[in-house]
């Protein structure tokens, strides 16, 4: 199986978030995609098949499969339009979160994605506690949506996972505050997961988007998410979908055997 580690949102090694991507010739037993995925130990693997009408995409984390992964999206997307279709200049993916596209724009891959705006909810005080910073505000989507104070905030804080793990109700945790040179910042902590904190996350983006949006009254948004690797996001506001554009790096193409 030829296999590939990009690196997303970012144009140097090292940093961003790393996605396996998993070129199938058909479909494997999800009991091994996720054995595979396991073993690679990455935020999360993609696999992928070509079908009649553009290629089908799922995501494991090393844990269980996911509804959407922005990062092994953009990484699935550059491995096709740099080594397997190098003429064209957008791919199609299906997947359980409707089509998805690719779109190569210069050295930047443009992901087109569904908008999930979140919807206000009430504190839980024992957030404070667990992410040692003040919380003003949260709002739920499939992620909850956590508005600290600034961006140091967001940078030094040390959540307390086991705390966390306590609160239900949604995938992940998302501290987010606005930018000291960017838009916006944040981080993404999922705390049932094997890998804890994910370096960068487009599909948490898909709520971050709509909701600075509206608080910044501004279309076109640069994001950063502030994890050790750090990654850089540029996010446009269409309504019922949303553009996040980013650059990505090849780290590794080999063969897995299995």
């Amino acid at each position: 199986m030829k296999y590939f580690i990009v690196e997303a949102f970012t144009d140097r090694l090292y940093s961003g978030n790393p996605a396996g991507v998993c070129l199938l010739e058909r479909w494997l037993e999800p009991e091994q995609m996720q054995r595979i995925a396991g073993e690679n130990n990455l935020p999360e693997t993609a696999f992928i098949v070509k079908e009649e009408d553009g290629w089908r995409i799922r995501w494991f984390t090393p844990a269980f499969e996911i509804d959407l992964c922005g990062h092994a999206t953009l990484a699935s997307g550059f491995v096709v339009l740099t080594k397997l279709e190098k003429d064209a200049d957008r791919v199609y993916f299906n997947s359980q979160s409707g089509q998805l596209c690719v779109l190569r724009e210069g050295d930047r891959f443009l992901l087109d994605f569904p908008s999930r705006a979140p919807t206000p909810v009430p504190v839980d005080p024992r957030l404070s506690e667990c992410l040692g910073v003040p919380v003003l505000e949260t709002h739920l989507s499939r992620d909850l949506i956590i508005v600290v104070p600034d961006e140091k905030s967001v940078k030094n804080m040390t959540p307390d996972f086991d705390k966390m793990r306590q609160i239900k109700g949604c995938l992940g945790f998302v501290p987010t505050a606005k930018g000291d040179n960017c838009d916006f910042v944040s981080r993404y902590f999922d705390p049932n997961d094997a890998i804890i904190e994910d370096p960068v996350t487009g599909s948490a983006h898909c709520t971050l988007i709509p909701f600075w949006k509206e608080r910044l009254g501004k279309s076109e948004l640069h994001a950063r998410q502030l994890s050790k690797r750090e990654g850089d996001l540029f996010c446009r506001d269409e309504g019922e979908r949303v553009k996040i554009s980013g650059k990505a790096v090849l780290y590794l193409e080999g063969e897995l055997y299995v």
